[in-house]
């Protein structure tokens, strides 16, 4: 089993900038890629973004590219995901995910471990 806890949502007004924080414990070592959903009300549950926890390689929703950047710091078995430009279209709950499989994919199916989830909210 892998635990997963999430930080750094809130509030913040449009244009602004927030960090997740995503630690895992318990079998980390089976973790090959760590990802972030998000869900807004009323809407099915979204990939944002996902790292592999091996290569460092990433993959991002055409709607974060250029916005989100997601990052491991292996030694602390910590996921980032820096969030800048937001919008109101960006509020939502962000989940934090690992997938124990190979391979980087953005389909929520894959991920076997999911966090308790952090309310992101933009709006002014």
């Amino acid at each position: 089993q892998v635990q997963l806890v999430e930080s750094g949502g809130g509030l913040v007004q449009p244009g602004g900038s927030l960090r997740l924080s995503c630690t895992a414990s318990g079998r980390t070592f089976s973790m090959y890629t760590m990802g972030w959903f998000r869900q807004a009300p009323g809407k099915e549950r979204e990939f944002v973004a996902a790292v592999s926890w091996t290569s460092g390689n990433t993959i991002y929703a055409d709607s974060v590219k250029g916005r989100f950047t997601i990052s491991r710091d292996i030694p602390k078995n910590t996921n980032y995901l820096q969030m800048n430009s937001l919008t109101p279209e960006d509020t939502a709950v962000y989940y934090c995910a690992v997938d124990k499989g190979f391979g980087l994919y953005s389909t929520s199916a894959r991920y076997d471990y999911w966090g308790q989830g952090t309310q992101v909210t933009v709006s002014s």
